[in-house]
């Protein structure tokens, strides 16, 4: 699918999709409890059913009604499973310790990069707790045994993914267990997120000075929770707004343990007074922690009163995409002008984009990120390869159409 974006403000109401990191949390520790759970509001994208899918294939059962999704937990746990994660890196890296705890002979396959997002953690640190990887570097690839409990050293600067794996899968092992940090945690706030989650379905995790403590033997119980609005999809929209459009925000929490959130005080501290006009200035930002605001920050900036830096951002480069050079690549397309360097991106400031054509990368980040950046364009910004949206936010531009935006799909020779 070929988007012709031409360039207008938006302005109205719009409801942001409900957080796809709480909805895989949620979905997994329903499927892992002895009972019957409902999770609310639930926003269905690629990557969640890529979670439902997974979990079915490991016993759990579901029933969909509108966003509302009725969770059957595991009560016989199938021998062997195939496990499609698509493109989801999420659900691969919180499904593999999953299916090693519960003794499964695995098979996981997935599209696009995802066979090539690195699992070497996990290889090592399963090797000497029972569990046989049958891996050469890409998908297909397969897991046998059952994970034993003990120590799990984890670097903190790959993924913050694989903790949370882990999180979901020590409660469930005969014996006490321990992640180790061997260096900083990046990406915090999402493990925090999951022990939030963990103890709404009555399990405990014991945060040490250096890593995590997991008694063994614990069981889930079931729980019925309601997903908030997800700050990472609302992250395109206060940007927006930043840089001239004019959005109403709604269905966020606004005490949300989401990191993503920290966009508010992004655009907060960059905003200055001229006058009766509110001005951006320019940022110096560490997004160790957030990620997935790269992209979107990365239009911001481009509207600043002066250079501004992102760095330690270096893990974006084994996303959907390279997202750094992505980001830089479209950017530029459209008449920015923003450089990558080692681990994070430097932005100068225009006074517009002129339009152009880019590609999505297969990345749905690069899909809004373009689409909010036409809406200070000269002319009409063309994304190919759009419905890479679909991955986390299917109806992004139906929401973006309704704000007055004029997003068109076309044929493209």
């Amino acid at each position: 699918m070929n988007i012709c974006i031409t360039p207008s403000l938006l302005h109205g109401n719009v409801n942001v999709p409900s957080s796809k990191s709480y909805a895989h949390r949620m979905l997994i520790c329903a499927a892992l409890s002895n009972g019957v759970s409902v999770i609310k509001n639930v926003t269905m994208s690629k990557d969640i059913e890529a979670t439902i899918n997974s979990l079915k294939a490991v016993g759990a059962e579901f029933s969909i009604e509108n966003s509302d999704i009725t969770v059957k937990g595991i009560s016989a746990i199938p021998e062997n499973a195939t496990i499609n994660c698509c493109e989801s890196g999420s659900t691969l890296r919180f499904m593999i310790p999953v299916a090693a705890a519960l003794g499964i002979d695995a098979e996981f396959i997935g599209q696009g990069r995802l066979p090539q997002r690195p699992i070497d953690t996990y290889i090592r640190e399963f090797s000497n707790k029972n569990i046989i990887f049958n891996y050469n570097n890409t998908m297909p690839f397969s897991i046998s045994g059952k994970l034993s409990g003990g120590n799990f050293f984890l670097e903190g600067d790959i993924s913050s993914q694989f903790v949370t794996g882990l999180l979901f899968a020590l409660p469930l092992l005969e014996n006490d267990s321990k992640i180790i940090l061997t260096s900083k945690l990046e990406s915090e706030p999402y493990v925090n997120m999951t022990i939030e989650v963990l103890r709404h379905f009555g399990i405990n995790i014991t945060k040490l000075s250096d890593g995590y403590e997991v008694k063994g033997h614990q069981k889930y119980n079931p729980a019925n929770l309601k997903v908030e609005g997800d700050y990472s999809q609302a992250a395109f929209y206060y940007v927006a707004n930043a840089i001239g459009n004019n959005i109403n925000i709604d269905n966020l929490n606004p005490l949300s343990m989401q990191g993503d959130r920290k966009i508010l005080d992004i655009i907060k501290n960059m905003c200055y007074n001229n006058g009766n006009e509110c001005m951006l200035g320019h940022f110096n930002e560490d997004c160790s922690d957030i990620p997935d605001l790269v992209p979107i920050l990365a239009v911001l900036g481009s509207f600043g009163n002066d250079e501004s830096f992102i760095y330690n951002a270096k893990r974006l480069r084994i996303k959907e995409s390279d997202r750094l050079s992505a980001i830089s690549e479209t950017l530029n397309k459209l008449g920015g002008k923003i450089k990558v360097n080692n681990d994070g991106l430097i932005i100068e400031p225009i006074i517009s984009f002129n339009g152009g054509v880019v590609d999505s990368f297969s990345d749905h980040r690069i899909v809004m990120c373009a689409a909010i950046a036409a809406t200070r364009a000269k002319n009409d910004v063309i994304i190919k390869n759009a419905q890479a949206v679909e991955k986390s936010y299917p109806l992004f531009f139906n929401d973006y159409n309704n704000l007055g935006g004029k997003a068109n799909v076309i044929t493209m020779e």
